[in-house]
């Protein structure tokens, strides 16, 4: 007896690569000038956990989306650092970063949120930190610190027995 064929809305749990002849259209802008081509992205569509009812048990709705940023050819090389250089939990050993979604109910909403998140990821790691200034306490706030932790330390003085410390 042959297994049935996998009903649309539930795909077989297979990892397949978006089609590499994917219009323009699909193509996600990270910035102007960066774009990544839908064949980069991998998904993988899982039954998503949490309370659902009958709608949960039976369709895979949930989003794994994978991007490979270290093998990425759409990434200029000081994105890939900056991506590469976080300490991201999301960031595997061998550079590619997993998201998944899974806070609607339909596949493509959670679909639409997975790459959402990407590009938001992505956007907040091409702007650049202002540099911090080293600056130096004034005089007047070093004497109010000073000033502060003596009073204190009186007041801690006066926790102690009476004449304990003559």
């Amino acid at each position: 007896m042959s297994p049935a064929p996998p009903h649309p809305y539930n795909p077989p749990m297979t990892t397949t690569p978006a089609p590499a002849s994917a219009p323009a259209s699909d193509a996600l802008e990270v910035i102007p000038g960066i774009v990544l081509g839908e064949a980069e992205l991998i998904e993988r569509f899982v039954r998503s956990s949490g309370p659902g009812g009958q709608n949960d048990n039976t369709v895979s709705t949930a989003v794994e989306l994978r991007f490979d940023v270290r093998g990425s050819t759409s990434l200029p090389d000081w994105l890939k650092a900056r991506v590469l250089g976080a300490s991201d939990r999301r960031l595997t050993q061998d550079g590619v970063l997993v998201l998944e979604a899974q806070r609607h109910r339909t596949l493509e909403r959670n679909r639409a949120d997975a790459r959402t998140r990407l590009l938001a990821l992505l956007r907040s790691h091409t702007v650049t930190q202002k540099p911090r200034v080293a600056t130096k306490p004034t005089r007047a706030s070093q004497k109010r610190r000073v000033e502060g932790k003596k009073a204190r330390a009186d007041i801690k003085k006066m926790r102690g027995r009476p004449g304990a410390d003559e």
